[in-house]
């Protein structure tokens, strides 16, 4: 069969996948706008509503929760249906959440309004998982798994950047009706232009260069049985636990990086602002390096699936190594440098896990072991608010960084030790 190298992606091909792209990351980086939004608004939420940081701690923690058990059915309805429509209800519940944000006045209704956010974003990233191993060879998901998550980073960098002088000039109510009415357009949008790739209508080069140079499997078994199927293997287990603790970590930073500055280093609303902002700019570039170097580090390793999975192992292990110093240092500026190289890490983490989810997982199961492993993460990402808060408010924000290194390194050595081979297909019966 004919092999393709990346110039010799038809152009049909290649228009569809840069709108894809396109659309991901734009939808992405609404996606973490929203999340964010409560972690730059913190201090004036807490204030409003007489919040204790153990109680913005549950607060922060909620939306994880509610994500990460969603997770676990909707990698298989984006299997079933597909990624236009589910994505698309997803933008619309996520979006209407989030307004339903701004209205809150109480601890209670804030928190059924973050349950609602989780469940409404559930979709993102296993759809995008998706999209990309619907529109992009085996060899080549590195770089647009980089290019859709590097969406994440920056919409958390420019979180602070947009929202803060909005909070500033009107209230923080109105940067969760902005953004809520944001995602409202990017859903329209989204089912507007997105189509999956249509067999019937490909030509025989477009075709041969989405199987990637090798024969089409043979059909999988499909429902509920092959979902279960892969909890029989070890590599799912590893991928979740793996994902847990590089999760954990990143969201001690992504949920308390605003108030630790302020409370811990005694930082000013400016100068606390712009340096929630590094490091997310510095994740932004961690994606997309990530995701370009692991398709060559896989190409050059002896699989796919040791070279995509090896490149998770050093990246998390890395965020573990800065992350002790910026946790004992004086100095704010090494402390600033150290957590943008975490930050920088935790995107590459993040990157070349999901691209290891399109190579590990049977073809007509990507989307459910990249959501189960989404699931373990963010297990994860809900704890890590939470143990922060109390930890932070028991004794400082010190330990609170060493457990998130501890639990990291414990993550890193899950995926090293367990994901070892792809799942096979689960042949019908």
């Amino acid at each position: 069969m004919t092999k393709f190298s990346a110039h010799d992606t038809p152009p049909r091909i290649r228009r569809s996948q840069t709108l894809a792209l396109v659309l991901l990351v734009v939808c992405g980086v609404i996606n973490y706008l929203d999340r964010a939004t409560l972690a730059v608004a913190n201090e004036y939420i807490r204030a409003d509503l007489g919040l204790s940081l153990g109680q913005m701690g549950l607060l922060l923690s909620a939306f994880s929760w509610s994500y990460a058990l969603c997770q676990l059915p909707v990698g298989a309805l984006v299997d079933k249906i597909g990624p236009r429509w589910l994505l698309g209800i997803g933008l619309v519940v996520w979006s209407l959440a989030q307004a339903a944000g701004g209205l809150a006045s109480s601890f209670g209704w804030f928190v059924i309004a973050r349950i609602a956010l989780g469940i409404g974003e559930a979709p993102q990233f296993p759809a995008a998982a998706r999209v990309v191993s619907n529109w992009f060879p085996p060899r080549a998901r590195g770089t647009p798994t980089g290019i859709y998550n590097s969406a994440s980073p920056l919409g958390v960098a420019l979180a602070p950047l947009l929202l803060a002088p909005l909070i500033a000039a009107t209230s923080w109510h109105w940067a969760f009706f902005v953004t809520g009415a944001m995602g409202l357009v990017a859903a329209v949008v989204w089912v507007a232009l997105y189509r999956d790739p249509a067999p019937a209508r490909l030509g025989a080069d477009e075709r041969a260069y989405l199987d990637g140079g090798v024969a089409a499997p043979a059909a999988g078994a499909t429902g509920f049985a092959a979902w279960c199927a892969l909890f029989r293997h070890r590599t799912t287990w590893g991928m979740m636990l793996g994902f847990f603790g590089s999760v954990y970590l990143n969201w001690v930073y992504l949920t308390w990086l605003p108030g630790y500055l302020r409370t811990e280093r005694h930082m000013d609303l400016a100068g606390a602002g712009l340096a929630s902002s590094i490091p997310f700019i510095c994740g932004f570039a961690g994606a997309l390096i990530a995701g370009w170097a692991s398709d060559r580090v896989a190409s050059r390793a002896k699989s796919q699936m040791s070279g995509r999975r090896n490149a998770v192992v050093v990246a998390t292990l890395g965020m573990v190594v800065f992350t002790v110093p910026a946790a004992l240092v004086d100095s704010n500026v090494l402390a600033v440098a150290c957590i943008s190289m975490v930050i920088f890490l935790a995107n590459a983490s993040s990157a070349c896990a999901w691209s290891l989810a399109t190579v590990a997982a049977p073809p007509s199961r990507i989307a459910s072991l990249g959501a189960l492993q989404n699931f373990g993460g963010f297990l994860g990402g809900a704890l890590a608010p939470i143990l922060t808060g109390y930890i932070a408010q028991t004794w400082s924000f010190v330990p609170a960084l060493l457990t998130g290194a501890g639990i990291a390194f414990v993550g890193a050595m899950s995926y090293l030790l367990l994901v070892v081979r792809p799942i096979p297909e689960e042949r019908k019966v």
